[in-house]
């Protein structure tokens, strides 16, 4: 049975403007160059410049209303016109309009800096492979079977599959018949290769591949060499009292064996790529400076253009707009495609200034709240900082601060940091202060740099440290700052 009824809701819907500010809000200062040239790329009413057309915008906004509201009554007449008569984009671009030159400057010359990150094409290990191979003298059938090996060498240098699975891969998919010991031989040709340690099968044949090639064979390689053959798991969970008991061998010369171990590349692969592939660069979204003991903050925008309304999209406009009831059904198409493409602009232009301004206005509650930290650099000097101090600060939902403090980063004197490092939950000491856990993390990191080596101190250890220093934390928080610090267990730190 049909029923009829009467409900009421509150909604709460994001406009595309508010969706668009909060996907910048998100974008760090290296993508933000990108993320604008992309959409002046799909955006031809969106141009470089810093010429306002607040005013051209507006008239033509009134213009467009009034064009919609005559041009129905006209579309049948106008339908009946010649082909001649139709819309064209030439018949809004006058004869006499003002060369490009003559609205742009150019204030550069040849003499200037070019200040561009240079950029590289990386080479991968498989192709560095690949040309040593074809210095080699193969046979056709040894050179299918090497470039399928080689194929299977990831970026650190290591060969993906074993041996078995390579002669039904070359069976399956090659149809070639091979043996274990042929293809193993070939193995062995592309582990001479360079660099030393290249197609190795794990960590342990990869550091042999390169000690055995190591010239002269001095006594601290050949102790080296028994270490990484004989005692490798030993080694790796750093049991040196049994090694050097087992080959009896001083401590001078299991240190000095280590040292050279020490020495090894794990990840030959990574030298056969060059500088510009995978290189990440950090991009500061703030720069934080001192001036005569105050703090003065400035956005960095040195790569991001300034932005305005293309002046032939906004003169197309106005012209269209001006012709009111004499538009027919497919330059009120063409009419409603250029405003659409001009609000875009518009939208794009304001969301960028409100990034800015927010971003600004949420730096500058950090600075305020932590001021005694980028004052001094003293990590002991962070004050407890959660997301919703600042957002209750700049009157701002908790949603927006962690956009703009994810990804971010400031540039301080004492170096660059990622925004989001400086917000640290509270722990309370045997006074009753309340302290950042930052702060005790840099205690911890303190300790265990200072301790002795040849005995670090184990969590239960570095635990009586802390409490003597009054903080009272379990051995299990302290194993938890340890391991958000990457420094491992005490048996693992051990040095000789």
């Amino acid at each position: 049975m049909l029923k009829q009824s009467l409900q009421q809701k509150f909604l709460q819907k994001l406009s595309p403007q508010q969706i668009q500010l909060m996907k910048l809000l998100q974008v760090p200062a290296l993508l933000l160059d990108q993320r604008i040239k992309q959409e002046i790329e799909e955006n031809p009413a969106l141009e470089e410049g810093d010429e306002p057309h607040d005013e051209i915008e507006a008239q033509a906004d009134d213009e467009y209303e009034s064009a919609m509201d005559t041009g129905e009554d006209t579309e049948n007449d106008e339908s009946e016109k010649s082909a001649e008569d139709e819309f064209d984009f030439e018949d809004y671009i006058e004869d006499d309009e003002i060369p490009d030159y003559r609205l742009s400057a150019n204030n550069t010359t040849s003499d200037d800096e070019l200040k561009e990150v240079p950029s590289v094409s990386a080479t991968s290990p498989q192709e560095a492979l690949l040309t040593q191979l074809g210095l080699g003298d193969l046979s056709d059938r040894e050179y299918l079977i090497a470039t399928h090996i080689i194929g299977n060498i990831d970026e650190s240098g290591y060969l993906q599959r074993d041996i078995h699975s390579l002669i039904d891969d070359l069976a399956f998919n090659q149809n070639i018949e091979t043996n274990f010991t042929e293809v193993l031989g070939l193995l062995r040709v592309i582990q001479g290769f360079e660099p030393p340690g290249i197609g190795a099968r794990d960590l342990q044949e990869c550091l042999l591949l390169q000690i055995r090639r190591k010239k002269p064979r001095t006594k601290p390689i050949e102790d080296a060499t028994i270490v990484l053959e004989k005692n490798f798991n030993d080694f790796t969970r750093k049991h040196y009292e049994k090694i050097r008991k087992k080959h009896d061998l001083t401590n001078e010369d299991l240190k000095v064996a280590i040292d050279e171990i020490l020495k090894l590349n794990p990840k030959p692969g990574n030298s056969l790529q060059e500088s510009g592939k995978g290189a990440q660069y950090v991009v500061p979204d703030f720069i934080v400076t001192h001036n005569d003991g105050e703090l003065e903050l400035s956005l960095n925008s040195y790569n991001t253009p300034d932005l305005r309304i293309n002046r032939t999209y906004s003169d197309m406009f106005r012209t269209m707009a001006e012709s009111r009831g004499k538009i027919d059904k497919r330059q009120r198409e063409t009419l409603n495609f250029v405003k659409q493409k001009l609000d875009s602009a518009r939208w794009f232009i304001d969301a960028i200034r409100q990034r800015q301004n927010t971003l600004m206005l949420t730096m500058h509650a950090i600075l305020e709240f932590q001021k005694e930290y980028f004052l001094t650099g003293d990590e002991t000097r962070l004050r407890p900082m959660i997301l919703k101090d600042i957002a209750d600060m700049v009157k701002l939902d908790i949603s927006t601060i962690s956009r703009v403090a994810n990804s971010k980063y400031v540039q301080t004197p004492f170096g660059t940091f990622l925004l989001k490092s400086f917000f640290s939950e509270s722990l309370q000491t045997d006074k009753g202060e309340e302290v950042s856990t930052r702060e005790v993390k840099k205690i911890l990191q303190d300790c265990v740099e200072a301790e002795n080596k040849s005995k670090p101190l184990t969590d239960d250890e570095l635990a009586g440290i802390l409490k003597e220093k009054g903080y009272n934390i379990a051995r299990r928080t302290v194993a938890k700052y340890r391991e958000q610090l990457d420094i491992p267990v005490a048996r693992l730190r051990k040095e000789l």
